[in-house]
């Protein structure tokens, strides 16, 4: 038998030592698959349902392999609950001596550098950037790791953290003079020696994707990776196989050029002026861009002449800094960094120009902000290159990577085509606690009576199951109207998405009768509601993506060069994959129980409606009301009926 088994089996380890231990052959068998796949160094995919328990399944035979294993998940937040909740809780149970490490982006920790030599001059003249700077300077001299969420008494997104964190851009490696100090070298050099090390999917793309100077390889030295919520990754590979030049970078990049040459060369004060044009080119330009679309082709925006002209303008600006910095890169490090960069910002204005193929070149146009893309239409032969050095074994796993039980889509955004893949439902009861509810819906989703049409659908089960509800929408605007439609009803508490934050929105859902939330893509993932605060979850259209963003245009006109049916390769597998993250939402613990309710008429109208339906959990399927509200009042009364 193998430790796996020894440990997961129904009288195993884990039944020892955890009270409310079920044995799931699903959690089983992947932990063994797992541990085959860290001996045989192997690729491996698995989706794991709800309830499968796969953060043990995977931690369990990592701790056991001897090996260095780099475990990364989504988020912070997971990363932090992975670290400190998980990873001791299986630690205690294997008795196996492993060192482990946290390791989190470079924004998360102070740098020393920057707080001495940066920030008293670019907050001199703002109060409460001062006190703020004042607050984390006597915090430097205490912490120990350098954390800046150590920093109760400033906001994450207070903008003084800017000025006493570093980037990849503007840190100056080993040739800084505070490197023997840095909180970044030494959280990492902990990470190097570590058995198993926690890192989140932003750190495990920077560190992929860009020269880590000074700093040691913290990836090449791994013999396996395990990345759970392992659907984000496809898009987050696109996003930092990107190259993107903003207008907050170019803001930064001028802070730090007055900041550096006022250290090292004080008596260059000419570049101050063509700091300065930079800055005026670069608000023209975002002046320029306003009124247009959020997202848009770059061959789109420039087809506005004051677009094209402002972005002539700024280019001329940032070339004439490049040459002055040029000049001027041997007078110091924070110098020559500040070329390195300007350089990089003038190359990629100049490829923005030219028209590459196999490349979307688009811009994102904000209140305060722009920023300019490049983005690669073929990520998997790019990623399958830049992991092409590491012989190590290679874990997917998430509750959301099949389509209709197969592993193609996936496959191919990342280029493992050759893993071995395996699909482990959940062991929750479905048949039993679930219903999907299909409403015969006559409008089609695109008239403008449409959600109107799906609140009055749904009302009679929010007020038989007396809210206790999320209302997930695909667009914005939709959301606005079903929350001016059910603003007038007293029965239930409204919670609709902007008024408060996230966070809030859901602590307030939980400890609140009667509350509906309505809310857009945000809330499809990563919310993990369990009893009975939610028991119902509506979804008003299926989820594609808007065929207008740039990108996904730039994808689909690739796919059909190519001869491919865009609509079944691409949009069709992402939206199947976005809906079972929002019907997910429901289901979080085995005594959980509920409704979701699919109001798009194409389900069950259109040839691909089978698709979503069978790519969902064996739910009980019905288009009759009645039995909906009946199906709830029964669970509600056995729920609330007392034991015996």
């Amino acid at each position: 038998m193998l430790p796996s088994e020894k440990i997961f089996s129904p009288g195993g380890l884990l039944s020892e030592r955890l009270a409310h231990f079920r044995y799931r052959p699903q959690q089983e068998r992947m932990s063994v698959s797992v541990e085959a796949a860290l001996r045989q160094r192997g690729r491996l995919i698995i989706e794991a349902g709800t309830g499968v328990g796969k953060t043990f399944a995977y931690l369990v035979p990592a701790l056991l392999s001897g090996q260095k294993v780099v475990v990364s998940t989504g988020t912070r937040h997971l990363q932090d609950q992975l670290y400190f909740k998980d990873l001791p809780a299986v630690l205690d149970i294997v008795e196996t001596p492993v060192s482990t490490a946290l390791l989190k982006g470079r924004a998360n920790y102070l740098c020393v550098y920057r707080l001495e030599h940066h920030a008293p001059r670019a907050l001199a003249h703002v109060r409460r950037g001062a006190r703020n700077y004042q607050s984390i300077l006597d915090w430097s001299r205490v912490t120990r790791t350098g954390e800046i969420a150590e920093v109760n008494s400033v906001g994450e997104e207070d903008p003084v953290w800017p000025s006493v964190t570093s980037t990849v851009e503007n840190c100056l490696g080993s040739e800084c003079p505070s490197y023997q100090k840095c909180h970044v070298v030494k959280a990492r050099r902990k990470a190097l020696q570590a058995d198993v090390v926690v890192i989140n999917h932003h750190l495990f793309f920077s560190d992929l994707t860009l020269k880590q100077e000074g700093f040691g390889d913290l990836l090449p030295e791994a013999d396996a990776f395990i990345l759970d919520e392992a659907h984000q990754l496809p898009e987050l590979a696109s996003t930092f196989l990107a190259t993107t030049t903003s207008g907050r970078q170019l803001r930064h990049l001028c802070e730090d050029v007055t900041a550096a040459q006022l250290e090292e060369a004080p008596d260059s004060v000419d570049v101050r002026e063509t700091v300065d044009s930079v800055q005026k080119s670069a608000a023209d330009f975002q002046l320029a861009l306003a009124g247009g679309k959020e997202r848009r082709l770059w061959q789109e925006a420039v087809g506005a002449g004051d677009v094209e002209d402002g972005f002539g303008r700024l280019c001329s600006a940032l070339c004439q800094l490049s040459g002055k910095l040029a000049g001027l890169s041997d007078r110091g490090s924070a110098l020559a960094r500040c070329a390195q960069r300007c350089e990089r910002h003038v190359q990629h204005f100049e490829g923005i120009l030219e028209e590459e193929e196999g490349t979307v070149r688009w811009l994102e146009c904000q209140q305060k902000d722009f920023k300019l893309h490049s983005t690669p239409l073929d990520t998997a032969n790019l990623f399958q290159d830049l992991i092409a050095r590491y012989e190590s074994s290679w874990i997917f796993t998430s509750a959301t990577l099949a389509v209709n039980s197969g592993f193609d889509h996936f496959q191919q955004q990342l280029g493992f085509l050759d893993a071995e893949t395996i699909l482990l439902d959940s062991p929750y009861d479905y048949e039993a606690n679930t219903r999907l509810f299909l409403p015969a819906i006559s409008v089609d989703p695109g008239h403008d009576e449409y959600t109107a049409c799906v609140v009055n659908a749904v009302l009679p089960i929010l007020e038989v199951n007396k809210g206790r509800a999320f209302l997930l929408f695909s667009s914005h605007r939709a959301l606005r109207t079903a929350a001016a439609i059910l603003q007038g009803n007293n029965r239930f508490n409204l919670l609709v998405q902007g008024e408060s934050p996230r966070r809030e929105l859901l602590e307030r859902f939980v400890r609140t009768e009667h509350a509906v939330l309505l809310g857009t893509s945000s809330f499809w993932e990563g919310v993990d509601i369990r009893g009975s605060a939610l028991s119902c979850v509506v979804i008003d259209k299926l989820p594609f993506a808007a065929p207008d963003d740039p990108v996904l245009a730039g994808r689909l006109q690739a796919l059909r060069r190519q001869g491919e049916n865009p609509f079944m390769h691409y949009q069709l597998p992402q939206a199947v994959l976005a809906l079972k993250q929002g019907v997910g939402r429901l289901i979080r613990d085995e005594a959980d129980y509920g409704v979701v309710t699919l109001c798009d008429p194409r389900l069950t109208a259109r040839p691909y409606g089978k698709s979503f339906v069978e790519s969902l959990p064996n739910m009980p399927r019905t288009s009759s009301l009645d039995e909906v509200m009946q199906f709830l009042q029964q669970r509600d009364s056995a729920d609330e009926a007392p034991l015996h």
